[in-house]
């Protein structure tokens, strides 16, 4: 018996033992395009995700880096199903129509540069721009940590000692060392990049299975969101010591962070319609409720007067919050509703931000002076940009995740 005939068989039994419990609903995937590889991507994308998340659609060349992603998750697909499982993704699931990139001129001038990351795959999440002027990136699923020096273009990646770890969110601390979460894994780590030794700090509630992002206060105490989880979590790298307190609005998904000029660290919560901060010492939570029901803040950047900034993803707005009088301001992102601003950085008297839907994905600026944008279409696409850091010259650096890509926005005027 062939291995796609074996394979198949086995995905049709799976299909069987469990179509009772689904006797009153269409089984998962029912709905697919017929042909000989959804009897094997149904049961084998369906044990991971929400089989519908495949609807969501790629282009030929994403669907092929998706397959490299999960490869290195060790998905066991047989090799020799490996170009029938794609084509058939390339065809039953192309792209969605996107938003054209609406691309603006404006005083700024800027250049893009990219670099190419060594695993192919390897979906670059966050990136870091590191005190020695390196750009940091987690390879989520490659398992890694890259260096890149924009010098150079040299890269240099660093395997995580635990599998599967997922490392997400990354942060420095005053010594160079590297901190990311284990998304996965349900962990924070620490990488020293002069030896590559990592050390893991395990988070004790078991509930906490998804740490995101991550930023040090004033103060070296690193914070992070565990999104999933609805949880906030502290901990002193001095003692190893960790705590963690749940989020008052249920299924809120804490997510972006950053902290203030007065040592206050503030979080957007993706779930809801909200942006919040917490108290260094009491871990005591204050929500700020966004006016619109439908707004979904992602990504957070703080000025240098303390005023909030964060990207609406759901609605496609860039959002002003000033905390001291609850004020809230928007204005629409240049590419419209459904171009899913992301990433955000405040830099040079300007905020800066991606739309990780336009086609080609842009790079934003916004003068909160003039209250105009300038827009850049990100070479090669961008596909997705989903935080930003910046470079202590002022220089906002980029992780692109789909297209296994590291950036640096260059500001010259």
């Amino acid at each position: 018996m062939s291995n796609h005939t074996s394979l198949s068989a086995t995905a049709a039994l799976l299909l069987a033992t469990f179509a009772p419990a689904w006797a009153q609903q269409p089984l998962p995937g029912a709905d697919f395009p017929d042909g000989p590889a959804k009897a094997i991507v149904v049961p084998m994308c369906g044990s991971c995700h929400d089989i519908n998340r495949l609807k969501a659609g790629y282009t030929p060349e994403g669907w092929r880096t998706v397959m490299r992603m999960m490869h290195n998750m060790d998905v066991p697909i047989p090799a020799d199903q490996v170009g029938m499982v794609t084509e058939y993704l390339i065809t039953s699931f192309p792209e969605r129509p996107r938003p054209a990139a609406a691309v603006i001129d404006g005083p700024a001038k800027a250049a893009i540069r990219m670099f190419a990351v060594t695993t192919p795959g390897s979906r670059p999440h966050d990136p870091l721009a590191a005190k020695d002027g390196a750009i940091w990136y987690t390879g989520q699923l490659a398992n890694k940590l890259g260096r890149v020096d924009p010098k150079t273009g040299e890269v240099r990646e660093y395997t995580l000692k635990r599998a599967h770890s997922g490392p997400h969110g990354l942060a420095e601390d005053k010594d160079g060392n590297v901190w990311f979460t284990g998304n996965n894994a349900g962990y924070i780590g620490t990488l020293d990049p002069k030896t590559g030794d990592v050390t893991e700090y395990k988070l004790a509630d078991p509930v906490a299975k998804d740490p995101h992002t991550l930023v040090f206060d004033h103060d070296g105490i690193l914070w992070f969101t565990v999104q999933q989880a609805n949880m906030l979590g502290r901990l002193d790298p001095k003692s190893g010591e960790i705590k963690l307190v749940t989020s008052p609005t249920p299924k809120s998904r804490p997510y972006g962070m950053a902290v203030n000029s007065t040592n206050v660290v503030f979080f957007v919560e993706f779930g809801a319609n909200k942006i919040a901060s917490i108290d260094g010492k009491t871990m005591q939570i204050r929500e700020y409720p966004l006016p619109d029901a439908g707004a979904r803040p992602r990504r957070i950047a703080i000025g240098p007067d303390d005023i909030i900034w964060y990207t609406d993803f759901a609605r496609g707005f860039l959002g002003r919050l000033d905390v001291a009088t609850g004020k809230v301001t928007e204005w629409q992102s240049p590419s419209g509703p459904k171009s899913e601003p992301y990433g955000i950085v405040f830099t040079k008297g300007a905020l800066w931000y991606n739309e990780s839907f336009a086609k080609p994905n842009t790079i934003v600026r916004f003068d909160p002076s003039t209250e105009k944008f300038q827009t850049w279409s990100i070479p090669g696409g961008g596909d997705i940009v989903r935080n930003m850091d910046v470079t202590r010259d002022g220089n906002p650096v980029l992780a692109n995740s789909l297209v296994n890509q590291v950036g640096l926005v260059e500001i010259s005027k």
